[in-house]
């Protein structure tokens, strides 16, 4: 594969193709932008978007609004009969390079999310059977907070070559379809020059490698969450019901959220391997072209779902748990106070803080 030009497809006669996929970016943008505004006022309005809990949901989230904002905009520019092509096609470059930045910012909040689920999980696994004091979970408080400042800095830093270089040598030339403003990955022009075509495949590669290893990092940490879960269940004696509803639903985020990374983003991965491999296969461009449109731009409105499936299964928990305080019978009663009473006491503040992550 050569790095000095791009090889076109001729996709010309299909521009009814690239519409479809229009309106579905533009649906599933909207329902994202929808999805993470929800995200980001109830954590605003509930007063807990600084907390250590919710932090990290609340940068994702945004990040994710961020994204679908680029992607409804690109829905906007494909739909506008533009006088002057050459202020559209700019205008598209740029875009599709902040999408970029915004989209690996994503992948480094999903990373850093699913980071703090494994390690509230291993907080309270800790604080059951070994009474861990709190100035470990201090200790990752500050290590999140860095985690956060990182994630939106560093996709930022490696994208800067390609907004500068790009717009110094006019590359969004090559943007000579209308389709260059959907998605990624659908930016197919001319011939390229040498550095745009650097640029190009760099601006692809960053992608995949900033893909491939958030992959890596969230298949360990869910794998390593899985293990401390089983060992949780199988060590732990009694647990009380609403302590364990939050241990169940923080168990559920470490699953779910990683769900919906890879299956947003796993179409986009493929499409971006076989660009750089110049596949000339118009059918099978169509068919991820499709996928990408469903699920890259529908990430801020299934993070939404989850969290709300996760909340309401957290309150049919609790629940669930009165329900049985209310069904039991003083000896049963009795017995859990038994048991309780044999666990080590819990530190300071691990109330406060439980309650706390109730709005995770």
């Amino acid at each position: 594969m050569g790095m000095a030009s791009v090889v076109p497809l001729p996709l010309a006669p299909w521009p009814q193709f690239f519409a479809v996929i229009h309106w579905i970016q533009a649906i599933t943008a909207a329902l994202s932008v929808i999805g993470s505004s929800f995200m980001i006022g109830y954590a605003v309005f509930q007063n807990t978007a600084r907390s250590p809990e919710v932090r990290p949901l609340f940068y994702l989230s945004l990040s994710d609004l961020l994204l679908a904002v680029c992607w409804l905009a690109g829905a906007l520019l494909y739909s506008q009969d533009a006088a002057e092509p050459n202020h559209r096609e700019a205008a598209c470059y740029n875009l599709q390079t902040m999408g970029q930045i915004f989209y690996m910012a994503s992948f480094l909040y999903t990373v850093n999310y699913t980071w703090h689920l494994y390690t509230d999980l291993k907080a309270k696994y800790n604080q059951n059977l070994h009474s861990q004091p709190l100035q470990v979970f201090s200790n990752t408080n500050r290590t999140g907070r860095i985690a956060i400042i990182l994630s939106g800095l560093i996709p930022f830093l490696v994208m800067l070559p390609v907004l500068g270089i790009g717009n110094h040598d006019e590359c969004y030339q090559n943007f000579t379809m209308k389709h260059g403003c959907l998605l990624m990955h659908t930016e197919l022009g001319s011939p390229q020059r040498p550095p745009c075509s650097a640029m190009y495949f760099y601006s692809i590669g960053a992608f995949l490698v900033s893909y491939a290893a958030s992959f890596l990092v969230i298949l360990v940490l869910l794998l390593r969450a899985r293990a401390l879960y089983k060992r949780f269940v199988s060590a732990t004696g009694y647990v009380g019901d609403q302590q364990w509803a939050m241990i169940k639903m923080v168990e559920q985020g470490v699953v779910l959220y990683p769900v919906v990374f890879f299956c947003c983003w796993g179409p986009a991965f493929i499409l971006g391997l076989v660009k750089v491999t110049s596949v000339n296969n118009i059918t099978l461009y169509m068919v991820l072209w499709v996928l990408e449109a469903l699920t890259a731009s529908s990430q801020g409105l299934l993070n939404c779902a989850v969290y709300g499936w996760t909340q309401h299964m957290f309150r049919c928990m609790k629940r669930k748990a009165c329900r049985d305080v209310d069904t039991q019978t003083p000896l049963l009663r009795s017995q859990k106070r038994f048991y309780a009473s044999t666990l080590p006491a819990e530190p300071q503040g691990s109330a406060k803080a439980a309650s706390t992550s109730t709005v995770l």
